[in-house]
């Protein structure tokens, strides 16, 4: 079902974004590639030395590679709900609104996996936008999962132990290592500031995520191609 999202929601003409909590990330020296002298090694502060640590809330849209994201504290329902909504209402203003005839592959039931969803399109507004969601408890609050079923917005959980489904994940590698790698953050409102700049530095040239692409489908034909043997990942031409 993720996989499908992937591929069609953008193009039956609703978007879809990809929501994460990342870190904690801590006021401590960052490892990062570098040059030393001959016979003068780099070193770092123990490890055990811990410092105060912020997270980073993210919203992103493959399609297009816009981020939304905001370092916090803590990542905890009373944070996340309220900044998610804020953020979720600004999105769905940009957005087309809801049809008065739900054309194909725009109902509830299409993109959700449970029997029950023929339901949610007698009593839910059309579809205005998927929301692909880490599988956290607090993602399936009652109060949030409403909150997105009477604005429109389809919501789709990663399965357990599969957070690497979400696009949101990959795009915070890359912000952290803009961010932080090689510094040595002695405050955390100074990590703050720098994921800041480096969010407004990735939306100033966004660069649009694909799920697979025409590598991927290259590998998937030829492995089509082949005889797979004893069930272990082995083949054969």
């Amino acid at each position: 079902m993720l996989e499908r999202a992937y591929v069609l929601a953008e193009r039956v003409g609703f978007p879809l974004w990809c929501e994460d909590e990342a870190g904690p990330y801590q006021t401590i020296p960052h490892p990062g590639s570098g040059w030393q002298p001959e016979a003068e090694p780099g070193r770092q502060d123990h490890p055990s030395i811990r410092g105060k640590t912020c997270k980073l809330l993210t919203l992103f849209r493959p399609a297009s590679g816009e981020l939304r994201a905001e370092p916090v504290d803590s990542s905890t329902n009373a944070v996340l709900h309220p900044w998610l909504k804020h953020e979720l209402e600004a999105i769905l203003k940009q957005c087309s609104p809801a049809p008065e005839e739900v054309p194909e592959r725009r109902t509830w039931q299409e993109w959700d996996p449970f029997p029950a969803a023929e339901q949610l399109d007698r009593f839910n507004p059309p579809l205005r936008m998927l929301l692909i969601l880490a599988n956290l408890a607090g993602h399936d609050s009652r109060d949030l999962v409403s909150w997105c079923s009477e604005r429109g917005i389809g919501l789709l959980d990663t399965p357990c132990a599969g957070s690497w489904l979400t696009m949101a994940e990959s795009v915070q590698r890359i912000l952290i290592r803009r961010a932080l790698e090689g510094h040595h953050v002695s405050d955390v409102e100074f990590l703050k500031d720098w994921l800041r700049d480096t969010i407004e530095g990735w939306n100033r040239h966004p660069t649009p995520f694909i799920w697979g692409g025409t590598r991927h489908a290259r590998r998937d034909r030829a492995y089509a191609r082949r005889h797979r043997q004893g069930g272990s990942g082995a083949t054969t031409p």
